[in-house]
């Protein structure tokens, strides 16, 4: 009997003729699975939301703060700064106390500190807040933040099974180009009409009604679940101790790097190099957000059905490289034929859309893959320290392409982050 409902790989919903499970005993429970699910994907809407729609403010942001184009970088850098450094430490502490605590934890704290923000943090006629503050509340905005993904995946784990993971951890890393094109499309419109304040406000409800959410329904598999003791079980050495998770964390990093350059930049790019105004802007990276959420979902399930998931992750590495590489070129070809530009900023700006999606659809299977590398019971510390390190990318992006545009133009970004897609292509793991 114990060995019938420990059989991880069996989908639910099948189980042997004659033969009463703890799957089909437990299946009222196991349909709860996609409350969960659910919960994951609002808890990281809300957050991407957060770190993806404020720089799509980045003209409305240096506008209103009086920013430079390198305090810019640096404010927008300390946001991913701070989610870098909580990440780890958040997986860790999800690991040893379960996702419940963690999540609801750093949703409501998140949700708190934006509404102070929106009181306090916002530039009007009478003040304007300096680089600083606006810095330091980014950092802790971050720093809050870190607790949703770590926590989120390890429920996840918990509720699916082997053959379903790919699937829902694609689908909850839907929330990342939902959250951030629902933030594309709003925020910037919101920051020019009515200011920060509704920016901040907006941001805060989305993280109380998430925490809420997951306050109702997020806990822990029934006993005797089949997903739920496989987070029981480890599987092989501890992540921090496993050479194949660092890789592909490493990996996962490498390739956020040209990822990141699109949403913290891309609006300043169309902006200034293009000439795109706020409408076109706004649907460029909408239309990125909502191309990379259709490719997630659809890797997921592709992933799941044929076992590829790590040459599928080597392929969009190679097609993120030559998709940048051909846009540094393009951008190159404007600046050096000014006669040919009318005709090169709309494909311009559909080749920027293009590689956005490309280097944005690979997620969710990274994550599985990386989830089930670690084994579901250290879910939390291997999901954590991959973001750790997507999240210095979030640091270090925004912070050195106003540098790396003082020296090769935007010519240089594009063809900079084509050269770190392709640095990720061999590091990411052969197939078995």
């Amino acid at each position: 009997m114990s060995a019938i409902a420990t059989h991880a790989n069996r989908l639910p919903g099948r189980p042997r003729p004659g033969i009463v499970t703890s799957v089909s005993k437990a299946s009222p429970h196991r349909n709860h699975r996609w409350k969960v699910l659910g919960i994951g994907v609002a808890a990281n809407a809300s957050f991407s939301a957060t770190f993806a729609g404020i720089p799509a403010t980045a003209v409305f942001l240096r506008s209103g703060y009086h920013l430079s184009n390198g305090n810019l970088g640096l404010v927008l850098g300390l946001l991913g700064l701070g989610v870098a450094l909580s990440e780890l430490p958040c997986g860790l502490l999800t690991d040893r106390w379960g996702d419940r605590g963690v999540l609801l934890t750093g949703l409501g704290a998140k949700a708190a500190w934006l509404l102070l923000m929106a009181l306090f943090i916002v530039p009007s006629m009478a003040y304007v807040p300096g680089v600083a503050m606006l810095a330091a509340c980014l950092l802790v905005t971050g720093l809050l933040g870190g607790s949703v993904n770590g926590s989120s995946g390890r429920a996840i784990m918990a509720w699916f099974h082997e053959g379903e993971r790919g699937f829902a951890m694609s689908i909850r890393q839907t929330a990342v180009p939902l959250g951030g094109g629902l933030g594309a499309l709003v925020l910037p419109s919101l920051a020019s009409a009515y200011g920060f304040a509704v920016v901040f406000g907006l941001l805060a409800s989305a993280s109380a009604v998430s925490a809420f959410f997951a306050w109702l329904w997020l806990h822990q598999p029934p006993a005797g679940d089949d997903a739920g003791n496989a987070v029981a079980t480890p599987a092989g050495p501890a992540p921090l101790r496993n050479i194949e998770v660092w890789r592909l964390a490493t990996a996962i990093g490498l390739l956020c790097f040209p990822q990141v350059a699109v949403l913290t930049f891309a609006s300043v790019f169309l902006h200034d190099f293009a000439g795109m105004g706020t409408l076109v802007i706004s649907a460029s990276l909408a239309a990125v957000q909502v191309g990379a959420m259709v490719l997630r979902v659809w890797s997921g399930r592709f992933t799941d059905r044929h076992g590829n998931r790590r040459p599928f992750l080597r392929l969009c590495s190679a097609l993120s490289a030559l998709a940048f590489a051909t846009l540094g070129l393009l951008v190159l070809a404007a600046a050096a034929t000014p006669d040919w530009q009318p005709a090169l900023m709309p494909a311009i700006a559909v080749l920027l859309v293009v590689a956005g999606i490309s280097v944005s659809a690979w997620h969710g299977v990274a994550y599985t893959e990386l989830a089930t590398l670690a084994g579901a019971s250290h879910a939390g510390t291997a999901l954590g320290l991959a973001n750790s390190f997507v999240f210095i990318a979030f640091f270090l992006v925004p912070a050195g392409i106003p540098g790396l545009l003082l020296v090769s133009s935007w010519a240089g970004v594009w063809l900079a982050a084509a050269a770190c897609a392709l640095i990720a292509w061999p590091i990411f793991l052969r197939p078995t």
